[in-house]
């Protein structure tokens, strides 16, 4: 009954910004982090940026500098402000959520296609 809502992937242009939202929702009881991965045709799935609880952050050395997590814990929402895309962000995006203290369960939402041409 937890659902989670990726939006805002699209077309850009390399140069170009985006900004992804992830929203939880249903029976939630904590939520301990939330991130965004990327999966390219070829490739394995990887992080991109994940967010804690308390405010943590972690982003991948691909993306340092050019993308930032954040999140809004009343709203339970996640971003993902995209700067400077190049081509090789061209990716679906998913929005990851873990969910308990000491019982952990993940979640992950059906993803948002990000394309960035040349």
């Amino acid at each position: 009954q937890v659902q989670v809502v990726e939006s805002g992937g699209g077309l850009a242009q390399a140069g170009g910004s985006l900004r992804l939202s992830c929203a939880v929702s249903g029976s939630i009881a904590s939520i301990n982090t939330m991130g965004w991965y990327r999966q390219a045709p070829g490739k394995q799935r990887e992080l991109v940026a994940a967010i804690s609880s308390d405010g943590r952050t972690n982003t991948a050395d691909s993306v340092q500098g050019r993308f930032t997590i954040s999140s809004d814990n009343a709203k339970n929402t996640v971003y993902l402000q995209m700067n400077s895309l190049k081509p090789e962000d061209t990716a679906v995006y998913y929005c990851k959520v873990s969910l308990g203290l000491v019982l952990r369960l993940h979640y992950w939402g059906q993803g948002t296609q990000v394309t960035v041409s040349s």
